[in-house]
């Protein structure tokens, strides 16, 4: 009789031997989709890869060396986005007796890039049915809480040791397109217009990405998500940035690390990990800027 199938980790939290302040969120990396997943979907497990910040993970290869814990999301964005609220969907993507639950549905939400992906262009609904109760809670028991739950405990933990926390949002993005706000940068540093962290921290951040020589845009198009409006709350010491990174920096065109490329991004934010971490060592203020 064959063994049954053993379901592998969601999420995974890396710590480093000697631990800092800094600890990195990397939400829409997952490469791994559970058969239930692969079985309810109508499109194929190809056109659901296409939701996924291809292979960003390998820029935070070097994190744990520099002192950062991180909380990887496992499985794949198509069982739900961590970068949603669970209240972000559009009514019409789910199961009537849900619907009241989803009345106000924002820009992505309508586009169905809610807390469960539903639609992308070129391929229609990515799924067979609408999301019922039952299905939907699966989803965000299984990732989306686990997830947030992790993120939470350990950014409370490094505050406790160090006086503050430091979380870095990291993703990958596509070109931005001519005539999108934004357009032309490479890196986008997001504090959701200040609110989420110390602006002497942001500005270190958007410093520390000009030196890779590439356009360095802040706030536009994307200002933070999710994560680092939840969990961003400089008030209470912890302050939350948001990093996107074009992937034609590090991917070949067969959607593959490039090596060199690759190799040269992680470099770089294992170096920003490092010089973060020198902020907090243990004082529960930023430093005051040179005089």
């Amino acid at each position: 009789m064959a063994r049954p199938s053993i379901p592998l980790p969601a999420i995974a939290v890396n710590r480093p031997a000697a631990d800092g302040p800094v600890v990195v969120s990397i939400p829409h990396a997952g490469r791994i989709y559970p058969p239930e997943i692969l079985a309810a979907a109508r499109v194929s497990k190809e056109d659901l890869e296409r939701l996924e910040d291809s292979w960003c993970d390998r820029i935070a290869a070097g994190a744990e060396q520099s002192g950062a814990t991180v909380v990887r999301a496992m499985w794949a964005r198509a069982v739900a986005d961590c970068n949603r609220g669970e209240g972000q969907m559009a009514p019409g993507e789910v199961a009537p007796m849900l619907r009241p639950q989803f009345s106000a549905p924002g820009r992505k939400e309508r586009a169905g890039l809610g807390v469960v992906p539903t639609r992308l262009p070129h391929c229609g609904p990515l799924w067979r049915r609408p999301l019922d109760r039952a299905e939907l809670e699966w989803r965000l028991d299984r990732l989306h809480r686990p997830y947030h739950a992790a993120l939470a405990g350990e950014l409370a933990a490094v505050r406790d040791r160090f006086g503050r926390a430091i979380l870095i949002d990291l993703h990958s993005m596509p070109p931005i397109p001519p005539g999108q706000s934004g357009h032309g940068a490479r890196l986008i540093v997001g504090d959701r217009h200040g609110a989420t962290a110390d602006p002497e921290l942001v500005e270190r951040v958007i410093a520390a990405a000009a030196r890779l020589g590439e356009p360095v845009g802040r706030n536009q198009p994307y200002a933070g998500g999710h994560i680092v409006r939840t969990h961003g709350r400089p008030a209470e010491g912890i302050d939350a940035v948001q990093i996107e990174i074009d992937r034609t920096l590090y991917l070949g065109g067969d959607r593959y690390p490039d090596a060199a490329r690759a190799a040269r991004l992680a470099q770089w934010f294992s170096e920003l990990l490092t010089e973060l971490a020198d902020l907090f060592p243990g004082d529960n203020s930023l430093p005051l800027a040179a005089e």
